[in-house]
């Protein structure tokens, strides 16, 4: 690691891992919105205000982040914390952006089965259909960036009639190296310049370390997964984390695929806790807290809730250490490029099938579900309001509804 952070000039001297954690608390305490929301926030505190870096390297890191499969907001600023006051600083931006939303996410999902009667019912339900709309706008915005050609809408539709044909995690990697050999073919990327390097000090045999880690806990946690149910958990959040590309959003499908289609979380279950997730600050991954707290098998309550937690963030942080040291000579090539449209074209069918089952199929009943799921379409969409300001309107809705009968 360099005497220096990460900023152009040179100038700004190394901060104290408390430092970057009172900073990214204040970040996970107030970061609401979604990824490219948290990036913003980021920006503003880290780059503008307390100046820690330059936005010629902030854009950098940023890019690097979006191309790899994992949470990018979380990645940025693991990386952030990394080039400010080194490894230490990269856990305590992890811990303090991550730990507010994650205790809130494990106290609801310990507290939800107390919630009964009709009120409580209701709002439950109303969780249930303002996902509908949260993952209907995260298709809509995905769709017009990620797929503005003929091709790439090709890639997405193929995705999704690949799903119909094989569910679960097994489809979706397909689906992902699908869309990357026809990306491939394709040929869309182009060659651009790539600027200054990012001053992050990962030594090359560091990084190669952390891709063959990554990969071979791929490879090796399926095998071990029978011989007990942490194995089995460890597994299941580790594969979701490993295969993200394209938003947090996406972690959706892939953990419906490992802990509902096993039956350790209920449909409603995991519905309602995605749309309490839509409410709280922080990355959108301490969604797996949640449902680490409510698996039907041990090990669930805190200490599962940390399990899922650590599992599903801890692959995009491997092959982030892993790509620091190559990533400027790699992004330029027009091949890599190709990949990653067609592979995130892929993933908007993904999510596109996710919104129709289990969002759609389980949460919207009637008429009515259909109009409220709706109205928050158009709230987030058209009036542009906050995303946990709809979610608790359809908690109240979902309440008042079932109290009116």
């Amino acid at each position: 690691m360099t005497e220096q952070a990460a900023g152009s000039d040179g100038d700004v001297p190394r901060g104290r891992p408390s430092e970057v954690f009172l900073a990214f608390l204040k970040l996970g305490l107030t970061s609401f919105g979604g990824p490219i929301a948290h990036l913003g926030y980021f920006r503003d505190e880290l780059v503008v205000r307390r100046r820690w870096l330059d936005d010629h390297a902030y854009a950098d890191l940023v890019a690097l982040c979006q191309f790899l499969p994992g949470p990018a907001s979380s990645q940025v600023g693991f990386a952030l914390g990394m080039m400010r006051a080194g490894w230490l600083g990269a856990f305590s931006a992890f811990l303090a952006f991550t730990l507010p939303s994650a205790l809130i996410l494990t106290v609801f999902a310990l507290l939800a089965p107390a919630i009964g009667g009709t009120v409580g019912g209701g709002a439950l339900h109303g969780l249930k259909i303002v996902a509908v709309a949260i993952v209907a706008q995260a298709v809509w915005g995905m769709a017009r960036n990620l797929c503005p050609d003929r091709g790439r809408s090709a890639i997405a539709v193929a995705a999704v009639a690949l799903l119909a044909w094989v569910p679960g995690s097994g489809g979706m990697l397909a689906a992902i190296v699908m869309g990357a050999a026809v990306g491939l073919a394709l040929g869309q990327g182009e060659t651009k310049p790539t600027g200054g390097r990012l001053a992050v000090s990962v030594s090359r045999p560091m990084a190669g370390g952390a891709i063959l880690s990554f990969a071979a806990l791929l490879a090796v946690l399926p095998l071990l997964a029978g011989h007990s149910q942490t194995l089995a958990v460890i597994d299941s959040f580790y594969r979701a984390g490993a295969l993200v590309f394209g938003g947090g959003h996406v972690v959706l499908p892939l953990l419906d695929a490992e802990v509902v289609r096993s039956g350790w979380v209920t449909p409603d279950a995991f519905l309602a806790g995605y749309g309490a997730a839509q409410a709280v600050p922080g990355p959108l991954f301490t969604f797996a807290a949640y449902l680490g707290a409510i698996l039907g098998p041990e090990p669930n309550g805190f200490l599962g809730a940390a399990i899922a937690l650590l599992a599903v963030f801890l692959p995009g942080f491997l092959v982030l250490v892993g790509v620091l040291p190559f990533w400027d000579q790699f992004r330029a090539k027009p091949v890599a490029q190709s990949l990653m449209r067609g592979a995130n074209a892929a993933v908007v069918g993904i999510l596109g099938a996710a919104l129709y089952s289990p969002v759609f199929t389980s949460a919207v009943t009637d008429l009515r579900d259909f109009a409220l799921a709706a109205a928050g379409f158009v709230a987030l969409m058209v009036w542009k309001a906050p995303p946990w300001s709809v979610v608790a309107l359809s908690a109240a809705v979902g309440a008042g509804v079932a109290l009116l009968g």
